[in-house]
């Protein structure tokens, strides 16, 4: 993902476990019907055992061309596979892969897309015709590291298994610190709290709620103006999971809990949740412009020293402190209530499917898997994040006489993300690779005696530990809907979606009060909840049953 600074960038880092070993050998081609020409070795570098040239499609950020990027150029020096690349623009690619796969004019291999691309009845359409290979049998003989990911974590396997039994995509999988987040976090404001004297985070609604009055009547920031906004947000789209939680949900829409699926919208939780955020907004604890401004003018809000608790990546991104000021921001508490004993938060699959499909066009399947198992290890995921030596990054001594990595010559030090961009697809994308959080040793410096600033990065893997992680629970698992499932839900999910976002806003402001409660659940019954429900539910015995 693209990052803002080194931070973003040491943390957001994907990098895993074991060195790449594979078996080889002659395998068939995609289609079944003849042996593959292409040798492979036993195991390791080169993949083949003669040069090879496929084609490759994917999305390009724009910075370089990827026939250009260090990092192809050195790996196919590394596996003797090279590629010719297909690469629109990240705006227009779903179209392009659209007519590439409609057309029959196909890429061997597609390379860092999304769900949103190759979507998931794509992948099962064009999977179930052949023109993506299923690669199932074909992971256990060719890619150990990713195999040795299933078997510590059983659901990648199920959460990448369509309902037809086949795998046809690689997945990016995320074990670094943050990985936890459905999304950034809240924060508070530490200078406030210290100005007030609060030693110790709410943990109960009810707590937060008299921590938002002091935060409106006690003037927090100091300037002797009643200009102080407790609570901020744009829409509610980020503040919402975590204050839900607080009422025992964790998400607005589908959620699993011990096997049973149920709408939350429509749930007593949700009424208490919207009582409550009603009674923040009348007394104007939460922003009255939340449904009305853009993100820049909130951040403005929180540079200009108004605002108490807040979403973001980072606090600093909506305070414009620094670090260092930063580790000062504590990380919002989740909280309980009456509807909720026992403290719970979302958590995300930490997982992206469709980031790698094969083709039946494709000479050797094996080769590309093997080609790809690699960045599933820490060596290969830190290859494919920053590429090969001398081209982001180089070794040098520093005055204690150890190696240490440090950018190359000629690097932009102003614009390193920029930089890495040039050099690897990883940029903004979503790649086949596993990810666990740089340790100190991997950082890469500006200077060979640059002591690396670790304190943001500690501050933010205890917080995430501490107040995400020990609570959270995946809402509902990363799945499949059968081609059928999808068709009866499509429809029925737009339509719920937006008259929940626009109820939600109503009842929140005032402007439809909570006596209609009634109402509105018998009219979102009316849009087929039951049967929207019914749907989920049996996707999630079926992949609750799978292996």
């Amino acid at each position: 993902m693209k990052t803002k600074n080194g931070t973003k960038l040491a943390i957001g880092l994907l990098v895993c476990g074991l060195f790449l070993t594979a078996c080889g050998g002659n395998n068939k081609s995609a289609d079944g019907g003849k042996e593959s020409k292409i040798e492979l070795t036993e195991k390791g570098f080169p993949i083949v055992k003669d040069e090879v040239t496929m084609k490759m499609m994917g999305p390009s950020t724009g910075l370089a061309e990827w026939k250009d990027m260090a990092f192809f150029k050195d790996y196919a020096k590394k596996t003797g596979i090279n590629f010719k690349f297909t690469t629109p623009p990240t705006s227009d690619f779903s179209t392009k892969l659209n007519l590439a796969l409609a057309s029959g004019d196909l890429p061997d291999v597609i390379f860092a897309t999304s769900s949103n691309d190759l979507t998931p009845s794509m992948e099962m359409d064009y999977g179930s015709q052949g023109i993506l290979v299923a690669i199932e049998d074909k992971i256990e003989k060719n890619m150990p590291n990713l195999t040795k990911a299933m078997e510590e974590d059983p659901s990648i396997r199920k959460s990448i298994t369509t309902p037809d039994g086949h795998i046809y995509s690689l997945p990016m999988i995320s074990r670094g610190d943050t990985a936890i987040w459905p999304r950034g976090p809240m924060w508070y404001r530490g200078d406030w709290l210290k100005a007030l004297g609060v030693t110790e985070l709410p943990k109960t609604t009810d707590e937060f709620y008299a921590l938002m009055k002091r935060f409106k009547e006690e003037d927090p920031n100091g300037n002797g103006k009643a200009d102080e906004v407790p609570l901020t947000d744009v829409k509610m789209e980020s503040t919402r999971p975590w204050l839900m939680a607080g009422f025992g949900m964790r998400t607005l829409g589908i959620q699993e809990d011990d096997g049973k699926v149920t709408y939350t919208p429509i749930s007593e939780n949700y009424k208490a949740y919207l009582e409550f955020m009603n009674k923040l907004y009348s007394e104007k604890l939460l922003d009255q412009e939340v449904y009305g401004q853009s993100d820049e003018q909130r951040k403005a809000k929180g540079q200009n020293n108004q605002v108490g608790v807040f979403p973001d990546w980072f606090s600093y991104f909506t305070t414009g402190k620094d670090e260092k000021t930063a580790l000062d921001d504590p990380m919002f508490q989740p909280l309980s209530s009456k509807w909720s004993k026992e403290t719970v938060v979302p958590g995300s699959p930490r997982m992206v499917r469709e980031t790698m499909t094969i083709t039946k066009t494709c000479p050797s399947p094996d080769a590309i898997l093997r080609w790809a198992d690699y960045f599933y290890s820490k060596e290969g995921a830190d290859y494919l994040s920053n590429g090969p030596e001398g081209s982001l990054w180089e070794w040098k001594e520093n005055d204690k006489g150890e190696k240490v990595r440090v950018y190359a010559e000629g690097i932009d030090l102003t614009n390193t993300e920029d930089e890495r961009g040039k050099i690897t697809p990883n940029y903004g994308l979503t790649v086949p690779t596993l990810g666990y959080p740089l340790e100190t040793k991997d950082i890469i410096k500006k200077d060979a005696n640059e002591e690396p600033y670790t304190a943001f990065n500690d501050f933010i893997a205890s917080e995430t530990e501490n107040k995400i992680t020990k609570y959270a629970k995946v809402p509902f698992p990363l799945l499949y809907l059968t081609n059928e499932e999808t068709e009866q839900v499509r429809d029925i999910k737009t339509d719920l979606e937006t008259y929940v976002e626009q109820m939600e806003a109503k009842f929140i402001t005032g402007v439809e009060p909570i006596e209609n409660w009634d109402k509105y659940v018998k009219t979102i019954e009316s849009m087929g909840v039951k049967k929207y429900v019914k749907t989920y539910q049996s996707a999630y015995d079926r992949w609750e049953k799978s292996e």
